[in-house]
């Protein structure tokens, strides 16, 4: 809305912009909510406009805008309600309701902008009533007076906790938003919320609708009105998006995103060839978890399992010298290392508190109990706010601690192998994601060198959505090279890459060869010699390749005839390809099972180098829960809502019919040594490497914060096999078949209707739920005992 202003003799005027002003008739209810993506909040929406749109005279009109990443990201829900025809633009910059589901928003975005004079003001807030006022950024308090805005909080975490629904709170907030803002008189719309909840929640059973219930029916015992003083108390600004010591691409540009003002960026602030430097999750901060571990120094048993199965690379771990310590900051917490390796140094676990998520999966895996008090463990969650500065500063002191030597550690141990830098961290994945652990592992092992092939799914929202990424790099710079390609031909385009390395490592040698009297024999020798089967020999060829870049700087400081001098120039843009590239293709079910399986085939079939991850979740997981081929039978999933009736796929046997494919099947929940062996071993293979990983996914309906048991009850019901085909070891006369696990013990009943994915079938369809439950107890029999026959049979040694 614009106001244009003329002086009494019409020789000056000004225009003035409202950006609050509308048109609209003060009975129609503006509102917009801001939300954490998987917290509920465009769900209740959702529900909201259908209870008003369908259940009363009322017209309704909403509108969401969030990115891709969905989880973790930020919603932003415009709504609108009124007895009339809504006829109006989408997006509302004129609200009558504010709400602001998480307090975190409050301290970086000016989510009060919208808000006329006299609106509600609803937060969820971890500060009662009474205080919440003097813990406001100084422009949230100076909005609220300036714009008198009824103001209202409550703790929805606690009131969602407390009816057992954790870190859902979208059912306490749309109870007091019917409430506050008078769109439906209260008791009428508690009763239409509750009906919905019927509605929306019985397929997923009683236990689910009576905890959504209780949420509403205590909600507005918990929402309390503020009464706003009449001055400023705080002086806190708004917290800066990014902060000063970012490099100044990630504050322009990342940080102009971040502040979701992206649109503002003019095109020549972008990258002209498309390319994004890596590592820029760890500046985002996004203090999410209400929870976060904390290490208890002595219960810890420093098994390292924490730090494996951390979904965001939150929780890591070190051991150094003593001296170390000596600036350390005094709630920085050590103790004596137990491994005889370390012995006589000092060891940390240390927790990232802004970056973490919450998902307590370490807790749930910490096998060191508290003998004095069992509940605990030598990892326990405790909230997040109080530890956050003191914390924010140990994750500081920690990062600056000296890494370990890779070439020392013993990777066959959990408790080493964890010492390695993960180069994919802070990802924007679900809370307690079952893929991203796999990504972290990969990126330990073999980070340094890995060229990534990614397909569309999950793992490229969270791997490579704007603004940030969670592929990172080293001190040295090295890291992994990432790119997205289509569920149709990544496949392909991993092969391509794998192609290309080869040949331009094979075009570096030949030059390499032909320059050998101007390099030097020796210095040739070693780096053509040199097998790069261990990280000792790859240490040792990046050394050789940086005497040789020295070498070819001096040569072409020479005199040299001008061919010599053209191939001189040539080999020093190749020869980084001297020192091994470890490709892989990676992606989830729906591209290997179903739309990239012609592809994968392919490159299997071609017999080159390449290792393929497949983060099976047994589902469609990205694009809503569609069934595909490795959906198991009986599991409830769009397009298979009367459970999937035929059974799992068995995409790693169909790979090992070619003979020359390593095969692995990985649960790391299950057992990490053999997740992190099947790793060592595809990677080292020279041939084409396959492996399927077992990834729990938030929708199997399963509680998130004990999925890595989910995953063991997988493989002892024989739901999931671990198993290594082993090309090489049929090379030697032996079977190159090994199973990895023993004689399922675990009744499959058990183990299925653990998951609502399974158990929902039960009340919809019982008889069908009965008989798919055979079938598939069956199918788990029959694979058993079939891959027990094929891992006992002894080789021919004829063939």
């Amino acid at each position: 809305h614009f106001t244009i202003g003329i002086n009494d003799d019409l020789t000056h005027t000004s225009l003035t912009y409202d950006p609050t002003f509308s048109s609209e008739p003060d009975s129609v209810v503006r509102a917009v909510f801001y939300g954490l993506g998987s917290d509920g909040t465009v769900g209740a929406n959702k529900n909201s406009i259908k209870i008003i749109g369908e259940e009363t005279d009322n017209y309704a009109q909403g509108y969401f805008v969030y990115d891709s990443k969905k989880s973790g990201s930020v919603t932003v829900s415009h709504l609108r309600f009124g007895p009339d025809r809504i006829r109006s633009c989408y997006l509302i910059n004129s609200a009558s309701f504010i709400g602001c589901h998480q307090w975190e928003f409050l301290e970086k975005y000016p989510v009060l902008t919208s808000a006329t004079e006299g609106a509600t003001f609803l937060l969820n807030s971890p500060y009662p009533a009474d205080s919440v006022w003097d813990n406001l950024p100084q422009p949230v308090q100076e909005t609220i007076l300036h714009k008198k805005l009824k103001f209202y909080v409550i703790n929805a975490y606690q009131v969602a906790r407390e009816a057992g629904l954790i870190g859902r709170i979208n059912t306490v907030l749309q109870t007091c938003f019917f409430s506050l803002s008078g769109v439906l008189p209260k008791e009428e719309a508690i009763a239409k919320i509750k009906q919905y909840i019927q509605k929306t929640y019985g397929k997923k059973g009683e236990e689910i609708v009576k905890m959504n219930i209780k949420a509403v029916d205590s909600a507005l015992d918990h929402l309390y009105e503020v009464q706003v003083p009449d001055q400023i108390t705080s002086n806190k600004p708004l917290r800066a998006i990014v902060p000063d010591t970012a490099p100044d691409f990630v504050k322009n540009v990342l940080g102009t995103m971040l502040v979701r003002e992206g649109d503002e960026i003019p095109v020549s602030a972008l990258p002209c060839d498309g390319t994004y430097p890596t590592g820029t999750s760890k500046w985002e901060k996004r203090n999410v978890a209400q929870e976060i571990p904390v290490w208890d120094t002595d219960v810890c048993v420093q098994c390292g399992k924490c730090v494996m199965v951390c979904p965001h690379g939150v929780i890591r771990s070190k051991v150094y010298s003593e001296s170390e310590l000596s600036n350390a900051p005094e709630t920085f917490k050590s103790a004596p290392a137990r491994d005889h390796d370390w012995k006589g140094q000092k060891f940390t676990i240390q927790v990232a508190p802004e970056d973490c998520t919450g998902c307590a999966l370490c807790v749930d895996v910490c096998p060191a109990k508290n003998k004095s008090q069992p509940r605990l463990k030598a990892i326990n969650m405790e909230a997040q706010l109080p530890l956050r500065e003191t914390e924010r500063a140990n994750w500081d002191f920690f990062l600056n601690l000296p890494l370990p030597d890779r070439n020392k550690l013993n990777l066959k141990k959990i408790s080493h192998q964890q010492m390695q830098e993960p180069l994919f961290e802070f990802s924007g994945a679900c809370a307690g994601c079952g893929e991203t652990p796999y990504l972290k592992l990969a990126t330990q092992l073999f980070g340094d060198r890995m060229i990534v092939a990614n397909a569309t799914g999950c793992s490229s929202i969270y791997g490579g959505n704007l603004p940030t990424t969670p592929w990172s790099h080293n001190a040295e710079g090295r890291g992994p090279a990432w790119s997205n390609s289509l569920f149709e031909d990544n496949a392909e385009f991993g092969l391509g890459m794998r192609v290309s390395v080869d040949k331009q490592t094979e075009f570096a040698l030949e030059l390499l060869k032909n320059l050998a009297s101007h390099i030097g024999d020796s210095l040739v020798s070693e780096i053509i010699n040199n097998p790069q089967g261990n990280e000792a020999d790859i240490y040792e060829q990046r050394g050789k390749v940086s005497q040789l870049k020295y070498r070819l700087e001096e040569l072409t400081r020479q005199n040299l005839d001008g061919d010599t001098s053209h191939q001189v120039k040539i080999l020093e843009s190749l020869a980084d390809y001297l020192v091994k590239k470890s490709v892989w293709i990676i992606g989830g079910d729906g591209w290997a099972y179903d739309i990239g399986y012609g592809g994968l085939d392919h490159t299997l079939a071609s017999g080159r180098n390449v290792n393929i991850l497949v983060m099976d979740t047994e589902v469609y997981s990205n694009t809503g829960g569609q069934a595909s081929k490795a959906t198991p039978r009986a599991a409830v999933a769009k397009f298979a809502a009367g459970g999937k009736p035929a059974p799992k796929k068995d995409l790693g046997l169909m790979a090992m019919t070619y003979g020359n494919v390593y095969v692995a099947s990985v649960a790391m929940g299950a057992k990490d040594e053999h997740t992190v062996r099947a790793f060592l071993e595809a990677e080292a293979y020279d041939g084409p490497s396959l492996i399927i990983a077992y990834s729990h996914c938030i929708a199997h309906g399963i509680n998130m914060s004990t999925a890595m048991r989910q995953q063991k009850s997988a493989v002892d019901s024989g739901r999931w096999l671990l198993y290594r085909y082993h090309p090489e070891l049929g090379l030697e006369g032996k079977n190159p078949l090994h199973l990895d696990m023993k004689n399922p013990k675990l009744p499959l009943r058990e183990a299925m209707y653990s998951e609502n994915r399974f158990k929902m079938l039960t009340r919809s369809k019982p008889e069908e739920a009965k008989q798919l439950l055979q079938q598939a107890q069956e199918d788990v029999n029959t694979r058993w005992q079939m891959y027990q026959y094929l891992a006992n049979r002894q080789p021919n040694p004829e063939s």
